[in-house]
């Protein structure tokens, strides 16, 4: 079979409003009608074309081209409707299929004809099917649905109304034999059509016209009305008939040109490649039963059609396929015995017709004597006329006459371009085959490297570290991430290095909750050895605060989707909704692999800075935070007449003269603490020490290991002064043998928060240093029982305190609030000044 292709002439371009999703002429009718994604079906008449083609013919002799484009406006649109996914016309009526939240509805209107009123005439009929999950959107928008269902009629043999006058491409007419055992009696003694409904869950259903009609008068059961036929166990995306049978010679007589021919096998097409042939075929006690058999076609399935003598063509992204259901099609085996009258063959084998990348296709009534004209649509736009020879395997060569060489040039020509793209698509889609197993090789490798070395160095690290910088004239805080491969692999396509900087709730605020933003920054090409550096923004917030402490947490994402999804099915050659997406359970629903790198806590101690201990010539200016309204206050009860010297300066100066400063302590044992710092700081005394281990991540930690520095004043990133004071002092009442050196870690500010943070700061460090001291087997020395049991009672009581006073803080008025919000102030830094100690 050797097919050619034959050029043909556009006449005009219709340009719709949306994606067209479907389209059927009623040709008797010179009427087009089109389905439009999100926007329901037009209606366009070929009439008014036929005129303004005649009139434009003067004007276009001269050009190559002679076409133009026609805007299609919404007043052709006769049933708007957003939820619409496919219909089909017969006779005067229109049938639809509507997306439902989770149902699928079919409905029947009266259709209009073109230059009448356009909205239909009304609903005459409407029956649910069967229940679907919808896909996942956007909320309150529909999601457009990843396959089209698909709708047909189907007529018996002694339907009074002719299917090629009234009814559109899309229908067909069956042997009464077969129409019978599909549809049963009901429809069978009703001589009514069936709508045929192929569902993307791969159900295969029918309901009765004629039922569905008188339903509407009198409602009854929904589920008696609809017919489930078969499940194809993928989404349905073609359904046609042919007839498989040889027809006698004397009904191919009768049978007049353009009048439907009875077919007796339906056919069922998934994207994949399953097929079902449903055939009337007899039994061995006799009895007419259905034939029902599934085949495995390759796939993906981009279109189809049924033509004569039993043949299916289907296309795929790399070839054009044909086979044959006819009993006669392929010689029997004589060693195997007869299946009897009606069977269809066990197994088909496609025939390669040499043409890829055709995304629609329609079997013309007109042919040549022995062969088949097929009108194909490709993906790049050319539209064909492809003749097959079907009796080309006859053997010998036929005299060729001197007026058909011409013809056979361009038929050869024609294929060879055919052969020529196929193969460039089909070299195109190896080497994204190759690409994608090189990347998930590396990405496999990457993987392993990372999961198997939980303990020591990672060979793919990202560190975080906290500055300072000035933007836009205000102070910001940044943390820079450096992502660096220290592996034998590259990371390359689809890896992606996500960042998700998680803030606290505020620290005046209990109710408030946290924020979450996620960065993605794509990797490009990260050789090994190398690095790349992001710096992002923690504050401050849009309302001025600096919301400690931040969590950075980084982590590596491979995009599955990204890599192998293009080589499985690859778009750039065709655009069809059933292979631009992934084929299904063959990509995990996570879509990538996820490899976390670091989790980082930005607190305050990281971000203080320390103007008094840089150089005069570098320091920097005070910070101002935001306005508060304490310092307002404070401000505002200065006297007019003060001299400059007298008072106070500024509000901070006034808050720390009117308002004591808040103080929180940590004591901690002077043993646990030179036990856990001797590698690191040894011949440093241990106050020291222990001031330069809380700073271990503040970029002032050089200068305050330079001066041996055992105190320091810093400023917080909201502009309050923070004192940290580390000092050795000795206990006596707790240990029987004696007194026990304590370190003790002291923190004052004048701003609550920040004591709160710092504190909250030390502590996070404190219960690292002791996890890690646990796990060496460091055991704490002989204790008082007794006082410990004391004090952690008069915790028990300070702790119920604080909940009466919070408690009594609700139901009192403004005076005796004041009394017990200050006595509440006092057990809380009761609470802050314990006096258990870190052992």
């Amino acid at each position: 079979m050797v097919p050619c292709t034959a050029p043909l002439w556009v006449v005009a371009a219709y340009r719709f409003p949306g994606q067209v999703w479907h389209l059927e002429l009623l040709a008797p009718r010179r009427a087009l009608y089109v389905l439009c994604a999100q926007k329901g079906v037009y209606c366009l008449s070929l009439d008014h074309l036929s005129r303004s083609t005649s009139q434009d013919d003067g004007d276009s002799e001269d050009s190559e081209l002679p076409s133009f484009v026609i805007p299609v406006g919404p007043d052709a649109c006769i049933l708007p409707d957003a939820s619409l996914c496919a219909f089909t016309v017969l006779e005067d009526t229109l049938v639809t299929l509507v997306q439902g939240p989770t149902q699928w509805k079919m409905q029947l209107f009266e259709r209009p004809c073109p230059g009448e009123d356009p909205q239909p005439g009304g609903q005459i009929g409407e029956v649910e099917l069967s229940t679907y999950a919808p896909p996942a959107g956007v909320p309150g928008k529909p999601a457009d649905p990843r396959f089209l269902p698909v709708l047909c009629c189907v007529s018996p043999p002694a339907s009074r109304v002719p299917h090629g006058q009234l009814w559109g491409p899309g229908s067909f007419t069956l042997k009464e034999a077969l129409f019978g055992l599909l549809f049963g009696a009901d429809a069978t003694l009703l001589e009514s059509p069936v709508i045929l409904c192929g569902l993307p869950d791969g159900q295969l259903c029918s309901v009765a016209l004629k039922v569905l009609v008188t339903s509407r008068s009198a409602p009854g059961d929904p589920k008696a009305l609809v017919k489930i036929l078969h499940h194809l166990e993928e989404p349905v995306i073609f359904i046609g008939a042919l007839r498989t049978e040889p027809q006698a010679e004397e009904a191919a007589e009768e049978t007049l040109p353009g009048e439907d021919v009875h077919s007796d096998c339906l056919v069922a097409l998934g994207p994949y490649g399953r097929t079902l042939a449903i055939k009337a075929s007899w039994d061995e006690a006799g009895n007419l039963v259905p034939e029902l058999r599934e085949y495995c076609l390759p796939g993906p399935v981009l279109c189809a059609a049924c033509g004569g003598g039993g043949r299916v063509y289907h296309s795929t992204p790399s070839d054009l396929c044909m086979v044959d259901l006819a009993r006669g099609g392929a010689p029997l085996d004589p060693t195997q015995p007869d299946e009897g009258p009606g069977g269809l063959p066990p197994l088909l084998c496609p025939a390669s017709l040499s043409i890829c990348s055709v995304v629609t296709l329609a079997v013309l009534s007109r042919a040549p004597e022995g062969g088949t004209e097929l009108l194909a649509l490709s993906a790049k736009g050319r539209l064909m006329i492809c003749s097959l020879d079907l009796n080309s395997e006859a053997p010998g060569l036929s005299p060729v006459s001197r007026a058909n060489t011409g013809q056979k040039i361009k038929e050869l020509l024609s294929g060879i371009g055919n052969v020529s793209e196929r193969v460039s698509f089909l070299k195109k889609a190896v080497d994204q085959r190759n690409k994608a197993l090189t990347s998930l090789n590396e990405a496999m490798n990457v993987s392993c490297a990372l999961l198997s070395s939980r303990e020591g160095p990672k060979p793919i690290s990202c560190t975080t570290t906290v500055g300072w910088s000035r933007l836009q004239l205000q102070d910001v805080l940044m943390a820079t991430c450096l992502l660096e491969n220290r592996s034998a692999f590259c990371l390359g396509q689809g890896w992606t290095l996500c960042i998700q900087v998680l803030t606290s709730s505020s620290a005046l605020d209990l109710d408030s909750a946290g924020s979450a933003t996620t960065y993605t920054i794509p990797v490009g090409q990260l050789s090994p050895g190398s690095q790349r550096e992001v710096t992002l923004p923690l504050g401050p917030g849009e309302n001025g605060t600096f919301d400690l402490p931040v969590t950075v947490s980084c982590t590596l994402f491979y995009s599955l989707r990204e890599v192998v999804g293009r080589a499985l099915a690859p778009s750039d050659s065709f655009e069809d909704p059933c292979v631009d997406e992934d084929p299904p359970d063959v990509l995990p629903e996570q879509e990538g692999i996820c490899l976390p790198l670091s989790r980082h806590t930005v607190d305050l101690l990281q971000s203080l800075r320390f103007p008094g201990l840089a150089p005069p010539c570098t320091q920097a200016p005070p910070l101002r935070g935001p306005a508060d309204p304490v310092d307002a206050f404070l401000e505002a009860c200065r006297e007019p007449g003060s001299q400059p010297g007298s008072q106070p300066a500024g509000p901070a100066s006034l808050r720390a003269a009117y308002l004591p400063p808040s103080v929180a302590c940590i004591k901690v044992s002077a043993e646990l603490l030179r036990a856990a710092l001797d590698d690191s700081h040894s011949g440093v005394p241990l106050c020291c020490a222990t001031l330069q281990w809380l700073l271990a991540e503040n970029a002032a930690v050089d200068v305050v290991r330079a001066r041996a520095l055992s105190s320091v004043q810093g400023v917080a990133p909201d502009g309050a002064d923070v004192h940290l004071i580390v000092r050795e002092v000795a206990v006596t009442d707790l240990c029987p043998a004696g007194a026990i050196q304590v370190v003790e870690i002291q923190v004052e500010s004048s701003s609550l928060a920040d004591v709160c943070r710092a504190h909250h700061a030390i502590i996070g460090r404190m219960q690292t240093m002791v996890r890690q001291q646990a796990a060496q087997g460091s055991s704490p020395p002989d204790l008082r029982v007794q006082y410990l049991r004391q004090i952690h009672a008069n915790h028990e009581t300070l702790l119920r305190e604080v909940q009466m006073l919070r408690d009594r803080l609700c139901v009192e008025d403004e005076a005796s609030s004041c009394t017990t919000a200050q006595r509440l102030l006092q057990v809380y830094k009761q609470l802050r000044s314990p006096s258990l100690i870190l052992l």
